[in-house]
């Protein structure tokens, strides 16, 4: 059955400055206040947004994702990129006269960024309900929050409790925006919580759970760990750990997370185990990494499949060849 992905669908703008950012001066007696004028070197527009990067992946591994999420009138051309990458877009609602989400990055040569995100439509996802695009599609077999409009968030987890459907939960840069019953709402119940090292403790601090009384309310906690691959946490086992692939050459970060998600839900949601499931997102992860662009990585099911065997073994590459027989 299809998965959604609901979230946030944005265009990312990233510029790139051929020095250091200067620290914030003083001198004006305001020092939290700082002048910083600079000519960027280069401008690349991309498609982004955590729901859509999701999404895609999901469809590059052959499974039928619906994206569900709120985009301006200028997502004509990104609708046909995603469809064309078997996202079903139909659920994605335009909204006329505004702009999808905007994130404005500059980086300098440190790896410094200064970055501006703009929700622009992203607020109107809010409207948006899941019990509709079950009937539409002839139902869901597993919806992934993604972040993104709180509203939005906390409907789609609260009609996923009411239609009885499994849940992947990633508060991710929200966990700061929610209040403290609302972020536990979010994640209790979850068949599975990603966060990332930061956001672990961070989601420890903005709810007021322990780490075992987080675990009590979810089926699984997978943390990313970057380099060292993933950790999975489920209450009464002992952790896994899930090492990443080696020799990876990282052309850009971004959406590797994505990247990681799209694999091990894409896992999960055929029945794989977490430890399966982890690993082939940690391989499309290796990919994402190895691309500029969060939707611009190839899908070559012979390498995946090659790097899996290095990283895991030929049985744990047999078992991730079971989940790509629609794989573009």
């Amino acid at each position: 059955m299809p998965i959604a992905v609901t979230g946030v669908i944005a265009m990312d703008h990233l510029m790139t400055f051929p020095g250091r950012f200067p620290e914030p001066s003083g001198a004006s007696g305001r020092p939290h206040v700082a002048s910083l004028p600079f000519l960027a070197e280069r401008l690349e527009i991309r498609r982004g947004g955590t729901a859509a990067n999701v999404a895609f992946g999901l469809g590059r591994l052959g499974l039928d994702p619906v994206l569900v999420g709120a985009a301006g009138s200028d997502f004509a051309d990104y609708q046909v990129w995603l469809k064309q990458h078997g996202v079903d877009t139909e659920s994605v609602l335009v909204v006329p006269g505004e702009h999808t989400a905007r994130y404005v990055c500059t980086t300098d040569l440190e790896g410094v960024r200064v970055s501006t995100f703009r929700p622009g439509a992203m607020g109107a996802s809010s409207t948006l309900s899941l019990r509709s695009v079950a009937e539409r599609t002839g139902g869901l077999g597993l919806v992934v929050v993604e972040p993104g409009d709180p509203a939005a968030m906390l409907r789609h987890t609260e009609e996923c409790r009411g239609l009885g459907l499994p849940f992947v939960a990633h508060p991710s840069w929200q966990i700061g925006g929610m209040g403290r019953a609302d972020l536990k709402y979010l994640i209790s119940e979850a068949s599975c919580l990603f966060t990332d090292e930061g956001d672990s403790v961070r989601l420890r601090e903005a709810t007021g759970w322990s780490g075992p009384r987080i675990l009590e309310r979810v089926g699984a906690w997978v943390t990313t760990l970057g380099a060292a691959g993933v950790r999975i946490e489920r209450a009464g086992h002992e952790p896994a750990l899930v090492p990443a692939p080696g020799s990876v050459t990282v052309a850009e970060p971004s959406g590797a997370g994505d990247a990681l998600r799209a694999g091990l839900v894409a896992g999960l949601a055929q029945g794989a185990p977490f430890e399966g499931s982890a690993q082939l997102g940690c391989v499309l992860a290796s990919f994402a990494l190895e691309t500029t662009g969060t939707q611009e990585y190839a899908m070559d099911v012979r390498r995946l499949l090659g790097r899996a065997g290095e990283a895991y073994g030929h049985t744990a590459a047999a078992a991730i060849r079971r989940l790509l027989t629609y794989a573009a």
